[in-house]
């Protein structure tokens, strides 16, 4: 019956050797280190996580930025172009308005 073992008896080696195949204690253990260790490492990255939000906002402006310049200078293409395709098409009218018009007789015979 050496299958059962006194928990007591096992030395700390064997005990941390047997916790660190358990997957579960590996994640308390880990979540616990998190837990630790996040008060003492934030304010080193603090400077580090500042630059990179400030470096993100940056770049979302600008594109914002282009994205409205992009977006004002189709709308200019495009009312160009229908004021363009308004004068040929009044030109057209014109055209068709001063071509004298024929008219076919018609003889009763």
């Amino acid at each position: 019956m050496q299958e059962i073992v006194d928990r007591g008896t096992i030395g700390l080696r064997a005990r941390v050797a047997e916790l660190a195949a358990d997957p579960n204690a590996k994640a308390v253990a880990v979540g616990v280190a998190t837990v630790a260790l996040v008060p003492l490492v934030l304010p080193l990255l603090k400077p580090v996580l500042k630059a990179t939000i400030k470096t993100g906002v940056t770049l979302f402006e600008r594109t914002k930025s282009s994205i409205a310049e992009t977006g004002e200078l189709i709308a200019d293409i495009a009312a160009e172009a229908r004021a363009e395709a308004q004068i040929e098409a009044q030109k057209r009218a014109t055209i068709q308005g001063s071509l004298p018009t024929s008219k076919a007789t018609v003889t009763d015979g």
